[in-house]
């Protein structure tokens, strides 16, 4: 059995080291922060993001005021097919009138009485 020779000399060992050394050195260095192009400060961040906030807003606002719109020109409209809702809102209509009419002339006739007693 022989001894297997070693690889490589002393200087080559020496070398290696040396370079190992180097490497690790390297890894502990500080590395240079990465910057973003456009930077934003904290204030600037949160105005950004109030604004997006505002304009979500603002969209939910606008679109439940389309809602209700549709939702009002739905009832409008079964309202005006519903005949029986129509025949109703013509009487009241109709009742409306002579109470208006009544009252006047009762009150033409109190101004009548009046005018004859004083």
């Amino acid at each position: 059995m022989m001894k297997e020779p070693k690889i490589g000399g002393f200087n080559e060992r020496l070398s290696t080291q040396a370079e190992a050394r180097k490497a690790l050195l390297a890894k502990m260095k500080p590395k240079p922060t990465v910057r973003p192009e456009v930077f934003e400060t904290t204030a600037q961040k949160r105005e950004r993001e109030l604004q997006e906030v505002r304009a979500r807003r603002a969209a939910e606002k606008e679109a439940a005021r389309v809602r209700a719109e549709e939702a009002e020109a739905a009832r409008q409209l079964a309202m005006e097919n519903d005949e029986q809702l129509q025949l109703e809102m013509k009487r009241d209509e109709r009742k409306a009138r002579k109470a208006a009419a009544k009252a006047e002339a009762r009150a033409k006739r109190e101004a009548k009485s009046a005018a004859r007693r004083g």
